[in-house]
């Protein structure tokens, strides 16, 4: 006898026979469990019950093939080998977890720990807990967890105390020493989590958030690198606006299989319209732009992504060029035509108005009437909200731009149309790859003056209102996007500059240099009143209604300003713009503050002849 456990004498080969039988069956169903596939630094509750779970089935397998096999089993026997694997398992896991958590621990020695808030008690939060008492490289201590559902303040989370709502965030963050706040809620919508992290920029700590895309994701079904999903705060969080979302078989149904042309293709906007364009399966797609890199930026990326499915040209090209433009209208039997190329810096623009004209207004003309001869099915124009009573020359270049599209839409079966829309967030040359320059070089942030405000979107937003638009586009339209309220640019500045974990004034300075020439102090409404919008039966897409003109005027002085433009007459391109856009009003240069003055006054209904 091998050895005694009270009444049973337990043969040797007997027992090794079963061990051998029970390894067989538990090893087998432990793997078609998934039990092996978990790392054992993430070991944990989830992981005892998984293990309880194939136990149990391994034990009833084993039971039923004993009986099978006419096999004695001992009642006693059988219930205990369930928990003793389960024991066996789980406790050589959690002793390597808790022998990992003592080494890391020793080399953080030194390292002051990054006192944590949590704004959000649900299961995202719970999810983050869990993960960091097994895996904290960060070497996060959660100190508090704020959190708007009043049954659940007083209540502790893993040992962590709910202390309050939102209106807690800045004292606690004062009272515990917060380094770092991550807001957790994955599910927020854009206006709440606005609210919030105005709240929390008012502070002095470093701002994460949790995607939106962990909400679509079952909780039980997220990786265990749960904590690496968070990410910075960044400025769109803080548009407190819902995005556009995309409608993929509304663009698809005029895209696909259709040749489309995106001329300055390789720009902010012309390069994210490519990458939409291309996933909605285009018998060809055109990128057409003069910058070489920039096309070979999106070529690159494009190729990458799609391979040989799309069908990509690439056509290195000014919009300038009318006969290069021929050749390409000749060759291809182009549907649809996105124009983005243009000169949008407003600066450059009022010292260089031929190039405004030339690029602008010649580009445009020339795709346009390419478009006309060709019979295109659809011509998309990329406008701007500088072009609603424009004080510079880049803004009343694209107005010009505007009232010739509008005005082939009458004459011509091409659907030509235009989109408007304000500054784009982290577009070349925007103000905020400015901002974060100025702030990585440690200051100072210049804003032109401490009242300017301007409307935002995102690149994605800016696409999505293009491709919606021409999916409805029937001619002749000026479509807008109802941005929300106006953002000061100070705001923006100062949001900027806490979200780097640093105090605006104190460790960045923030300097007022004045507003350039042609800039306004405020951009106009995109939507200039409500009589003369009309519906899409889009949200918050809507349409402009046209301003009628003398068409016969307006195309006498458009060929004089080209022909003024080649020549490089200035004086008499700004006098032509002026005759050919009646709400074009320049802003005399040392002017700019009286200018804005009288315009935030018109906007207040104060009466502007009393300033005089």
């Amino acid at each position: 006898y091998f050895f005694t456990v009270g009444q049973y004498n337990i043969e040797i080969s007997a027992f090794i026979n079963k061990l051998i039988f029970y390894t067989v069956i538990y090893v087998g169903t432990f793997k078609a469990n998934g039990m092996y596939k978990n790392l054992w630094r993430y070991a944990g509750f989830k992981d005892l019950l998984q293990c309880l779970k194939a136990s149990v089935v391994a034990s009833a397998l084993f039971l039923i093939i004993a009986w099978v096999a006419k096999i004695h089993v001992n009642y006693s026997e059988f219930m205990l080998v369930p928990f003793i694997s389960c024991f066996g398992v789980m406790t050589v896991r959690l002793v390597y977890r808790e022998m990992r958590t003592i080494v890391e621990r020793k080399i953080n020695n030194g390292t002051p720990p990054i006192n944590v808030m949590l704004i959000g008690a649900g299961q995202a939060a719970a999810l983050l807990l869990e993960e960091l008492e097994s895996n904290n490289p960060n070497n996060y201590l959660i100190k508090c967890i704020i959190d708007d559902d009043k049954t659940k303040i007083g209540r502790a989370m893993f040992k962590v105390n709910i202390v309050g709502d939102r209106s807690k965030i800045f004292e606690m963050s004062e009272r515990l020493e917060i380094d770092l706040i991550i807001l957790v809620i994955p599910s927020i919508d854009k206006e709440n989590k606005k609210r919030i992290l105005d709240i929390c920029s008012k502070t002095k700590c470093k701002l994460k958030i949790l995607p939106e895309f962990c909400s679509l994701i079952p909780y039980d079904r997220l990786s265990s690198l749960f904590s690496e999903s968070i990410r910075d705060v960044q400025l769109e969080d803080l548009l407190g606006r819902k995005q556009i979302a995309l409608d993929c078989e509304l663009t698809k149904g005029y895209l696909t299989d259709k040749t489309v042309l995106v001329t300055g293709g390789g720009g902010s906007i012309g390069s994210e319209l490519s990458r939409q364009i291309a996933f909605c399966s285009p018998k060809k797609l055109i990128i057409l732009d003069e910058y070489e890199n920039n096309a070979y930026e999106i070529q690159r990326n494009l190729i990458c992504k799609h391979g040989d499915k799309l069908n990509l040209e690439i056509e290195i090209a000014s919009v300038r060029d009318g006969k290069k433009l021929e050749e390409v209208f000749s060759s291809n039997e182009i549907n649809i035509i996105f124009h983005a190329a243009a000169h949008k810096h407003v600066p450059l623009m009022e010292h260089n108005p031929e190039e405004a004209v030339k690029n602008n207004i010649i580009g445009t003309y020339n795709t346009v009437w390419m478009a006309d001869k060709f019979k295109v099915d659809k011509y998309i124009f990329i406008s701007t909200d500088k072009a609603v009573n424009p004080t510079s020359i880049m803004g009343a270049t694209k107005r010009v731009c505007e009232m010739i599209v509008q005005s082939y839409s009458k004459h011509s079966s091409t659907n030509f149309s235009a989109v408007r829309f304000g500054n784009v967030l982290g577009s070349n040359g925007s103000v905020i790859p400015l901002f974060k320059q100025q702030i990585k070089e440690g200051g100072p942030v210049t804003i032109t003056h401490e009242k300017v405000t301007r409307y935002f979107m995102t690149i994605p937003e800016a696409v999505q209102l293009v491709l919606k638009a021409a999916s409805v586009a029937g001619g002749g339209e000026i479509f807008v996007l109802d941005m929300g309220e106006p953002v000061k640019i100070k705001d923006l500045a100062y949001n900027l500059i806490r979200l780097s974990g640093l105090v605006p004034e104190e460790d960045i300075k923030v300097e007022y240099v004045g507003l350039r020439p042609g800039e306004k102090l405020y951009e106009e409404l995109l939507i200039s009143n409500k009589a003369s919008q009309a519906e899409t039966g889009i949200d918050k897409i809507f349409i402009e209604k046209p301003n009628e003109f003398d068409e016969k005027i307006f195309f006498e002085t458009l060929e004089k300003m080209m022909v003024a433009a080649k020549n490089n007459e200035r004086d008499r391109i700004i006098s032509l713009i002026e005759k050919a856009v009646p709400s074009y009003n320049a802003i005399p240069k040392g002017q700019e503050e009286f200018y804005n003055v009288k315009q935030s006054c018109k906007q207040k209904g104060v009466d502007i002849c009393s300033l005089n």
